[in-house]
């Protein structure tokens, strides 16, 4: 039996593609165990979206490579490298790390197995380069029966609703990786939704690079292109909630990854009569300026996202909105920041990230004048942040004595509709609350993104006398 050990860097989206890798291994008989050194193949399954996810990348590349220390990995070992920095860098990667045996792409995860089995049956040479298996033009799309193993804890999942992406933004790689945007149907995402909820799935997180734009790439398939799109049926985001709504069960269904271009007041109304959609809105609108909303290509300008804003929290009471800004993008000016931070101050973001923009080779932003300088980009990244740490402490406080409905992760952890997995703040709640199962508790304080809580209708001393008593 072949032990295979597999690496999953990156975002949600390429874990999804991992536990599709991890899903053919098992049904093939390979044995997936966590311990690479131990491993007869390890497989790396890297992200390439900013310098610092490629020297993630390379750095457990190197780890495997030199296993403890300076001691080289098993001779019979084999080296898989997978994912976007393969896809991205099929030309240079085989001759630049020759100690790997192969490398496949984003359209190659589901013929992990007989590549396998095909490097098994390679003999390396010296100066034989290592195989590469990456097609040019990444067209692969999961279905809800593609062979899957999931890599969450069972009690939430990722549901991939779509690939690639068409959005022209000028500081971003995906589109030259993952390709065009492509959408999976309705009928697909609903029967892979059931069958987790059936499971005992209580989270389905609703991912692509834009979730907003999802069916929207089938619309002009229509049979008589003079018919008008009724985006509230057929394939659009707002009939998938609306369907997966209506699945018996008590779970939660995330939106992430919407971009602000395709947002509707449908989708807001949506949203607004769906129970089981969570109160939550990711929505990375990267910078507010004009100026810099234009030189970025969002597709949007300021007072669009202003008001969209307005909309979203007029139409979905309750709601917690997510974004994401860069700083120091090229041409970026004190002045355009001094406006993002008015804009944070004046939104009060429930959730907020900020990156440092990096200059990708390969888009148009690396070739822009002006580029900002590092000390300039860590100074504005520590403002802004520094920012909302502030809001974020006013929203944690406005919280406390409030009743709130969580998802508890582990002993003592849990996140409420506001909190996504891995990005968000977390819920502190006593350890004897149910692992993977929702709980009511009320908010009786907090620190920073963390709030602290007590199951609802008990103090400390009468939770502590309940739980000595089971």
């Amino acid at each position: 039996m072949i032990k295979v050990s597999l690496i999953s860097l990156g975002c949600a989206k390429n874990l999804v593609d991992s536990e599709i890798m991890v899903g053919h291994l098992q049904g093939a008989g390979m044995r997936v165990i966590p311990d690479a050194e131990h491993a007869d193949v390890v497989i790396v399954n890297t992200c390439s979206f900013i310098d610092s996810s490629k020297e993630e990348s390379i750095a457990h590349i190197l780890e495997v490579n030199l296993q403890r220390g300076l001691r080289k990995r098993r001779s019979e070992q084999k080296l898989i490298v997978a994912g976007c920095m393969s896809q991205r860098f099929a030309k240079d990667l085989p001759g630049s790390m020759p100690e790997v045996d192969a490398f496949i792409g984003l359209d190659e995860i589901t013929r992990i197995v007989p590549i396998i089995e095909e490097i098994y049956s390679r003999e390396r040479g010296r100066n034989v380069p290592p195989a590469s298996f990456v097609t040019p033009r990444s067209t692969f799309i999961p279905d809800y029966n593609t062979p899957r193993f999931r890599l969450t804890p069972p009690h939430f999942a990722y549901v991939k609703i779509a690939e690639g992406c068409n959005h022209p933004c000028t500081f971003c790689i995906i589109p030259q990786i993952r390709g065009r945007h492509r959408s999976r149907t309705v009928d697909s995402v609903v029967a892979e939704a059931r069958q987790l909820v059936a499971e005992g799935v209580k989270e389905i997180n609703l991912i692509s690079q834009d979730t907003t734009f999802f069916g929207m790439d089938t619309w002009d398939e229509r049979p008589n292109p003079r018919t008008p799109v009724d985006s509230s049926r057929g394939t659009a985001l707002t009939s998938l909630l609306r369907e997966l709504n209506a699945i018996g069960g008590d779970f939660w269904i995330r939106i992430l990854y919407t971009h602000p271009a395709h947002w509707s007041d449908e989708l807001i109304r949506t949203i607004a009569e769906c129970p089981k959609v969570a109160r939550y809105v990711d929505m990375p609108l990267q910078h507010i300026s004009d100026r810099m909303l234009s030189a970025m290509q969002r597709e949007t300008g300021g007072a669009y996202i202003r008001d969209l804003v307005l909309r979203i929290r007029a139409g979905i009471p309750g709601i917690a909105l997510r974004t994401t800004f860069i700083v120091g993008f090229p041409g970026e000016t004190e002045a355009d920041v001094d406006e993002l931070c008015e804009f944070v101050r004046e939104t009060r973001f429930e959730r907020l990230g900020v990156f440092r923009y990096s200059q990708e080779e390969g888009t148009r932003a690396a070739k822009m004048p002006g580029q900002v300088s590092s000390k300039d980009k860590e100074r504005r990244w520590h403002r802004v942040m520094a920012l909302q740490k502030e809001i974020a402490g006013s929203v944690s406080a406005a919280s406390v004595g409030k009743t709130l409905k969580v998802l508890v992760d582990e002993p003592g952890v849990a996140r409420g509709e506001a909190d996504a997995p891995d990005i968000d703040g977390r819920v502190h709640v006593p350890r004897g609350l149910e692992v993977g199962h929702f709980a009511t508790v009320r908010i009786n304080g907090h620190h920073d993104y963390d709030l602290l809580a007590l199951p609802a209708g008990q103090s400390p001393a009468e939770f502590k006398v309940a739980k000595q008593a089971q």
